[in-house]
């Protein structure tokens, strides 16, 4: 089968596996990350590296072949593109109030632009989130992204009750944390809706776009993505242990909204194996044939990252690195098998 497209992690934060506790809100859950992230003075010490190196090869083990990584400091850059991986780094910006967002831009643009080019791994840049990006940044952002015709960009959306609220009102959890950090900016006025609304109206949401999450999307909001040609990402596991809830992943495959599959950090995942988000899909949503499952995890997630043309499916002229699956005797139905929790040792790299 193809390799399996990991379409939203996190790799920076591998060094906080079993650190981050899971939580019944998805604010608190927060708190506690950035106050884990303070203790690590240096993001770059060689035991933050050493961590993002053992993910790298934890991904490929459990038979991923590109990823969609996030990152604030570009520290995975460099161990993706000595890897056998494919994928892009996404530099996420993360500026609620800013004076001049052109200038932030530009700056995260000038730093991706100073990095060595390596064959497989691309660059491009991110919006944080609705609650942590102005709307002028998401602009700056847009236009940026929109020099290249072909690259993709992201954004963690709908995600949690209290993204929501924040919104619809300017209140709530999010409005407190913004404020204690010193990031509120009181000139902004809620937009009221939804999540998925606000970013269409200010021109950010397209078919290039991958939208991460989605926990409170409603059948409109994934409509509205499907229309659009946006790719939901979704990253069952990780909205477990944060308290973001539970995915509606019936409701997103109805939707007709393409959907593709990420692990999200080993701050919030146990692992960074595919097979087990798409287990975790299955035993969710039952009635989502497994054949859906599967193309999310490899074609979907491919051509969201703009991989499709060496990955994602086996088709002649592909290039795309491909995996043996081991299965018991007697396996009748190989689909469901595949989607019921694949483990590292079952898988073999075919060269």
């Amino acid at each position: 089968m193809p390799g399996l497209v990991n379409a939203h992690t996190h790799l920076e934060l591998s060094y906080l596996r079993d650190q981050v506790a899971p939580a019944a809100a998805f604010v608190s859950w927060i708190r506690e990350l950035l106050a884990a992230r303070r203790r690590q003075r240096d993001e770059r010490a060689p035991e933050t590296l050493a961590a993002i190196d053992r993910a790298v090869a934890e991904a490929i083990a459990c038979g991923t072949a590109v990823v969609g990584d996030i990152g604030n400091t570009l520290a995975s850059y460099t161990p993706l593109a000595l890897s056998p991986l494919a994928g892009v780094v996404f530099y996420e910006i993360v500026r609620f109030n800013a004076p001049d967002p052109a200038v932030v831009v530009e700056r995260a643009r000038r730093e991706l632009e100073a990095l060595p080019r390596a064959p497989r791994i691309r660059t491009s840049l991110a919006a944080h989130a609705p609650y942590s990006v102005a709307p002028l940044v998401f602009r700056a952002i847009r236009k940026d992204v929109d020099r290249d015709g072909f690259a993709p960009t992201t954004v963690h959306l709908a995600e949690s009750a209290e993204e929501t609220e924040f919104i619809r009102t300017a209140g709530g959890p999010w409005r407190a944390l913004l404020e204690e950090l010193g990031s509120w900016d009181p000139a902004w006025t809620p937009p009221g809706g939804s999540s998925v609304r606000y970013l269409e109206d200010n021109g950010f949401l397209d078919a290039r776009v991958l939208a991460v999450h989605g926990v409170q999307m409603s059948l409109d909001d994934l409509r509205r993505l499907a229309s659009l040609g946006a790719t939901l990402v979704t990253c069952p596991r990780s909205n477990g242990h944060t308290g973001a809830g539970v995915p509606p992943i019936g409701d997103f495959y109805k939707s007709g909204v393409r959907v593709a599959i990420g692990t999200d950090s080993l701050a919030s995942a146990p692992d960074l194996s595919i097979f087990a988000e798409v287990a975790t899909l299955h035993a969710l949503a039952p009635s989502v044939p497994a054949s859906a499952l599967l193309e999310s995890a490899t074609r979907h997630g491919a051509r969201a990252l703009g991989f499709e043309a060496d990955f994602g499916t086996i088709e002649p002229g592909k290039r795309g690195r491909l995996l043996a699956v081991d299965l018991p005797p007697g396996t009748d139905d190989v689909e469901e098998y595949l989607v019921s929790g694949v483990q590292p040792d079952q898988i073999r790299w075919l060269e």
